[in-house]
């Protein structure tokens, strides 16, 4: 094949690759060039071409940030590693349990200095790993909203920062999924880690842990939907084998919240979705995050 379409299609295939493969064996330097993908649109058969296509994958990182997405295939939950590569200092984003050893053996074999743990929310699908990775890893704290309830190391606040190294992360009070919900922004606002309030053409569930879908879309709408539009965007799940988006993406195209707030209060009416699975060991166990056992 060697069409015009293709060969586009192939360089987008490309620039994705480059985005989650670049840098070293150790640390990301550097992402992409911004003239790495051309600026024609591509165009295909089923496509809607009422609103211009964006390319942000040829954005650049912050230079010296080692970053990785690891997957949970149980829970199908991401957790996030990131790290400055000069202090060696790092912070994790949502850990589950059973993969504590993985994480700890990554952090070990990049020798990395991991400073913290922290939770985008009391998960109700899963236990939380901070608790284990405490004991494993010499160091590491835990941290979790104040409004969860949960206990941790350390609780935070809207405006409070994670910082590594040179690096930080702020925090941005975003409920409506449960109480304590958290978005975390890189400093440069390049990255957002959106826990539940924002997934990829979606967003959490609002029928329990104290759950408002009025204030989940207040809270997307303005704390997310106001970063950048080429913040890239990292979720703690997704169903469907998606890893990664942008604000733009997501103001533009999220089935859910580009509706009215009427709209969308409907629709989170009538999901009817099943009980979590593990809400009844998963909940209490995290209420006490990164203490158990202690």
């Amino acid at each position: 094949m060697s069409s015009p379409v293709y060969g586009r299609a192939r360089s987008l295939l490309a620039c994705n690759m480059a985005f989650r493969t670049a840098g070293n064996k150790n640390c990301i330097t550097t992402w992409l060039k911004p003239t790495f993908v051309s600026k024609r649109r591509l165009i295909l058969p089923s496509q809607n071409t009422s609103m211009p296509a964006k390319n942000y994958c040829q954005r650049p990182a912050q230079k010296g940030l080692l970053f990785r997405q690891m997957f949970e295939p149980i829970s199908s939950t991401y957790t996030y590693l990131l790290a400055d590569c000069e202090t060696r200092e790092a912070v994790l984003i949502d850990p589950v349990l059973e993969e504590v050893e993985r994480d700890a053996k990554l952090v070990n074999e990049l020798g990395l200095r991991l400073l913290y743990a922290a939770n985008t929310h009391c998960h109700a699908d899963h236990i939380t790993g901070t608790g284990l990775l405490k004991k494993v890893v010499p160091g590491c704290r835990s941290v979790i909203s104040k409004d969860s309830g949960a206990k941790a190391d350390i609780t935070i606040q809207e405006g409070d920062s994670i910082k590594f190294g040179r690096f930080h992360l702020e925090a941005r009070a975003t409920p409506g999924h449960t109480d304590g919900c958290m978005t975390f922004v890189l400093n440069d606002h390049s990255l957002a880690f959106t826990g539940d309030a924002l997934l990829i053409r979606g967003c959490g569930r609002t029928d329990f842990q104290q759950g408002s879908a009025t204030r989940l879309y207040k809270s997307v709408h303005e704390k997310i939907f106001t970063l950048p539009e080429w913040c890239i965007v990292y979720p703690a799940h997704d169903y469907r084998g998606m890893t990664v988006s942008t604000v733009d993406e997501e103001r533009r195209l999220n089935p859910r919240l580009t509706k009215s707030l009427e709209e969308f209060v409907s629709i989170m009416s009538n999901l009817n979705l099943p009980k979590p699975t593990h809400i009844d060991t998963a909940v209490p166990a995290n209420m006490v995050c990164g203490i158990q056992g202690d």
